[in-house]
């Protein structure tokens, strides 16, 4: 079945502790919600670079069709960066995860204009994707870029990197993958680097203070380029599995 058909989705929160809460809401994704361009890149598209979810673990070899390091992105937004670096690294699998049906609809749109072989999608909560599709140790890089700062105090709880989210993303990265996130909000950065230098099994990539320059594998967005004019900052964090 096709994203655009799905009911319900299941969303998730954090607790104070970093403990993972669970919410289901119906969120029924509205055919209007989809351009015309991205409706008919789901429908010519999903058959050949759409993964359905299914609690079932996933074999990255039949997925793609061949052996290769695997990248996963959580969240790829309108799937801009992530196609780019896919058109980049031909010898890379890439597979993007996005809750919001646009998105995903963008980027096969990008993605089949490019005529990339090696890009699947997920259209589902990350975090259900990973409990049950994902095979312990598989992983090369998981990308976590520009996720929702949640910037008030009061709302920092929500923000996805907490201790349970990090340990999950541990598990399935293989010993020596690396765990990379990027955020414009140096606030959340702190954050990051917070959760991170105590998490176990994790050790900081970078040689000079906590963050790593932009890796050139990491495409600059619009945004970003736009922020780097009126003088915003973005941080690079990157993490390897130890152990």
């Amino acid at each position: 079945m096709s994203p655009k058909n799905s009911g319900d989705v299941t969303l998730t929160e954090f607790n104070e502790d970093g403990k993972l809460i669970r919410k289901i809401r119906s969120f029924v994704r509205r055919e209007g919600r989809l351009t015309k361009g991205q409706e008919l890149a789901m429908e010519q598209n999903w058959p050949t670079m759409g993964v359905d979810f299914k609690t079932e673990m996933l074999n990255w070899n039949e997925v793609f069709g061949r052996d290769g390091e695997v990248v996963l992105e959580i969240g790829f937004g309108m799937g801009a960066s992530f196609v780019e670096m896919a058109k980049n690294a031909p010898e890379k699998n890439y597979i993007g995860i996005e809750v919001h049906s646009p998105g995903v609809g963008a980027c096969l749109m990008a993605a089949g204009e490019a005529q990339l072989t090696n890009l699947r999608v997920m259209c589902h909560d990350g975090v259900e994707v990973f409990e049950h599709m994902i095979p312990d140790g598989s992983l090369d890089t998981v990308q976590l870029f520009f996720p929702d700062p949640w910037h008030k105090a009061r709302h920092h709880k929500r923000r996805i990197v907490q201790p349970a989210f990090v340990e999950m993303v541990r598990k399935k990265l293989k010993v020596g993958g690396v765990f990379h996130m990027a955020t414009d909000w140096e606030n959340y950065a702190e954050h990051m680097i917070e959760v991170m230098n105590v998490a176990p099994g994790y050790q900081n990539v970078a040689t000079d203070g906590d963050y790593v320059p932009r890796p050139e594998d990491r495409p600059l967005t619009k945004f970003e380029q736009r922020g780097h004019r009126l003088g915003h900052g973005v941080w690079d964090i990157k993490f390897a599995r130890t152990e």
